[in-house]
């Protein structure tokens, strides 16, 4: 999958309304476009037609499915934030993320439960 997706805020809207409805047809994501966004159907039609360009979506026969997960979305954008603000150093992200704020014991035993899964070596 490509790593370098630029999805602009339009893009991730149809998108969130694909991933809770797919597979969907066209007609009924104009429904939800317009409900949801207060699109109109060419808004929707145009909005499609880019993420199908990316290969983000897949349009046939009127059926609308993701070509991508929201997980994958996830993991692709949140690298792409990395990279691009804090030069690759997790450390500096979660150090921004956290400044000022405060977690509950909860999260922080979550948050070092995933460090120990993912740790290298292991």
């Amino acid at each position: 999958m490509n790593t370098d997706i630029k999805l602009s805020n339009a893009d991730f809207r149809l998108l969130s309304i694909v991933w809770e409805n797919e597979p969907i047809a066209s007609p009924e994501l104009c429904k939800h476009a317009e409900e949801k966004l207060g699109w109109k159907r060419t808004t929707t039609y145009t909005v499609l037609k880019r993420l199908c360009d990316k290969n983000l979506l897949k349009n046939e026969n009127t059926i609308v499915t993701a070509l991508m997960s929201r997980e994958e979305n996830q993991r692709t954008e949140s690298r792409q934030v990395l990279e691009r603000s804090f030069n690759g150093s997790l450390p500096q992200f979660i150090a921004a993320f956290l400044d000022g704020g405060k977690i509950s014991l909860t999260e922080a035993e979550k948050i070092k439960r995933l460090i120990d899964e993912y740790r290298e070596g292991k």
